[in-house]
């Protein structure tokens, strides 16, 4: 089982968690069909389940023409059957989705939407995160509240630290410059942002990230209570 990074629209990223023993493959959150459709008839490879982390149109704009192309079935949070189109598969809260030979755990993580939901492949140690956890930071609150996000980002804390983490955009190198100015004297980040800096000078992606690292460096895992939290989420919007 591995993952391919699939760049979509301007920032976006679509993963393939491909079962090489028998060339099928999960798509996690869609926004477009082309790159991912294209990959997958180079390659040969059967798209059977499309895993959406939430319903916004950037992480299922692909939804409607993979499921044409390949009769996949689309796999979501059940209170957002009635915000993603077409869903066939429904889960629920710390369910333990298998299928075919895809295992992964259902953890809901409001605060971005209020169905926001990561999948955890916890026997690949693979987590993706959506628009929740970035790589050195966390989402817009949108329709939940500071208090949700922040219990939402501990849930995804307390996963095993070698755990890699995979989110839906490429905000890293941004992130970076609001995490070092809150936190100037971190080793750790200082050597994680010159990391990125080279991926971005080669154009690769900064994904996966390692969970022990965001929770090193990335300010809004390390802040220690809901108050000192609220202030970053607060100052980040306007950064």
């Amino acid at each position: 089982m591995h993952v391919e990074i699939i760049q979509c629209l301007q920032d976006n990223y679509s993963y393939l968690i491909i079962d090489d023993s028998n060339n099928t493959a999960c798509v996690v959150d869609p926004s477009e069909a082309k790159p991912i459709a294209d990959y997958l008839k180079n390659k040969n490879i059967n798209l059977k389940y499309i895993l959406n982390t939430h319903h916004h149109f950037d992480h299922i704009g692909g939804n409607k023409d993979l499921k044409k192309r390949f009769g996949s079935l689309i796999v979501g949070f059940k209170k957002d059957s009635e915000r993603i189109p077409e869903m066939n598969i429904k889960l629920e809260d710390n369910q333990i989705w298998k299928a075919e030979n895809f295992t992964a755990k259902i953890i809901h993580v409001p605060g971005h939407t209020s169905g926001h939901i990561c999948f955890y492949f916890f026997e690949n140690k693979f987590a993706f995160t959506g628009d929740t956890l970035f790589s050195l930071g966390c989402g817009r609150i949108f329709e939940g509240s500071h208090e949700e996000m922040f219990a939402s980002l501990n849930k995804i804390k307390s996963l095993p630290s070698d755990t890699k983490i995979y989110c839906g955009h490429e905000y890293t190198l941004n992130n970076s410059k609001f995490c070092i100015k809150h936190d100037p004297k971190n080793l750790n980040l200082l050597k994680k942002i010159n990391v990125i800096e080279n991926k971005i000078k080669k154009k690769l992606p900064t994904m996966p990230s390692i969970l022990k690292d965001e929770i090193q460096c990335n300010i809004f895992l390390r802040a220690k209570d809901l108050k000192t939290f609220s202030k970053l989420r607060d100052l980040k919007d306007n950064f």
